[in-house]
């Protein structure tokens, strides 16, 4: 499998196919969906993928073992890339919810499953709300400025999650 000089969101894609074709549903979560989204106006060298079923970690690892990535830190690096992959358990949610909009992106027969741009901003905003993350408030904001989301739905979550005065600042900032 030829890495070498893939952009992220190449990568991803790449990967994203790999562990289909092997059995293994994934998400991209993450900064790398920023990066997606603002076509590389934040930039992650961070891939975060969601594994969906429980029971997949041991085969993750051999097939990228076998891909010749090393394992350091419960992250994945190959030597031809300057990106590294970590994989999360499931369940794929955002603070106290489940996902609940999944996009995919194909190119040619391969395909990358990742968060929506609405369930993207969830992401970021997790962040900040309980971490007070700025970073992660500004990516928020990016992606919002160069795709469409749905505010009324990050309202309705916000409110849920118990922040409504951090939304707030997140829209005056938007």
């Amino acid at each position: 499998m030829r890495l070498k000089g893939l952009s992220l969101k190449d990568f991803a894609i790449v990967i994203s196919d790999y562990l289909i074709k092997n059995g293994i549903e994934v998400i991209l979560t993450g900064g790398a969906c920023v990066a997606i989204y603002t076509d590389n106006k934040y930039m992650s060298y961070d891939l975060d993928f969601v594994l969906i079923s429980y029971n997949k970690q041991k085969l993750v690892k051999k097939l990228l073992l076998g891909l010749g990535f090393s394992e350091e830190n419960r992250s994945f690096r190959h030597d031809d890339i300057e990106y590294f992959i970590e994989f999360i358990p499931p369940p794929l949610s955002v603070g106290e919810e489940p996902v609940k909009e999944i996009f995919e992106i194909k190119k040619g027969k391969h395909i990358l499953k990742l968060l929506s741009p609405t369930e993207c901003v969830k992401d970021r905003l997790i962040a900040f709300y309980h971490w007070g993350d700025r970073q992660s408030l500004e990516q928020a904001i990016l992606v919002c400025r160069d795709n469409k989301v749905d505010l009324e739905e990050i309202k309705r979550w916000s409110v849920n999650e118990g922040m409504s005065p951090k939304y707030d600042i997140f829209l005056a900032r938007l």
